[in-house]
């Protein structure tokens, strides 16, 4: 049976507390009280922290993720808890280390802006923290994340490998993309 959390009008109406309420009994997540409420990253999940415009073209190539936050101009897809710290060996692996890429990992000890719940008042604000493909409240997220198979990843979810691969190349991508500079003789 799905909890059902009643819904303010904003986040900041109630000073955070139903922001908080949603997040703690609707998804059983811990949160940092703010403003603005924080998600602490390495207990549920971790994130894989990237630019917008790559991270839109990851979505696009691996399809079905776990849930998927803006902030900004920063995405962030939720991993399995333990990926961050994955991150540096597994770009190495898929030979991306030493390059210069746009992309971290936060896991334990790490926060992000808790991203308002879709259908609430602040949500369109610029720069706001949303959520692109929102937790469902009184389903277990760990199911949907990407992780290593030895990390327990489940067969749903798409592969931290893959996920990793794809942000990897998107990051390149963008960055070769801005770092292009008309000739001068052009």
């Amino acid at each position: 049976m799905a909890l059902t959390v009643p819904l303010p009008r904003s986040s900041s109406e109630d000073g955070g507390h139903g922001l908080t309420r949603w997040y703690e009994h609707g998804l059983g997540w811990a949160t940092v009280p703010g403003p603005p409420v924080l998600l602490p990253t390495g207990l549920r999940f971790d994130v894989l922290e990237l630019p917008a415009a790559a991270g839109h073209a990851v979505l696009r190539r691996v399809g079905g993720t776990g849930p998927v936050a803006l902030m900004g101009r920063r995405m962030r897809l939720l991993v399995a808890a333990g990926s961050a710290e994955e991150l540096p060996g597994l770009l190495d692996w898929l030979e991306w280390g030493g390059i210069a890429l746009d992309l971290a990992g936060l896991g334990a000890g790490g926060r992000i802006t808790a991203p308002v719940p879709p259908g609430w008042c602040g949500s369109g604000r610029p720069g706001a923290a949303v959520w692109l493909r929102p937790p469902v409240p009184g389903r277990e997220v760990e199911s949907s994340l990407p992780a290593l198979p030895a990390l327990g990843g489940p067969g749903d979810a798409p592969g931290l490998v893959r996920l990793v691969e794809a942000a990897a190349t998107e990051c390149h991508r963008l960055r070769l993309t801005r770092g292009r500079q008309p000739l001068a003789f052009s």
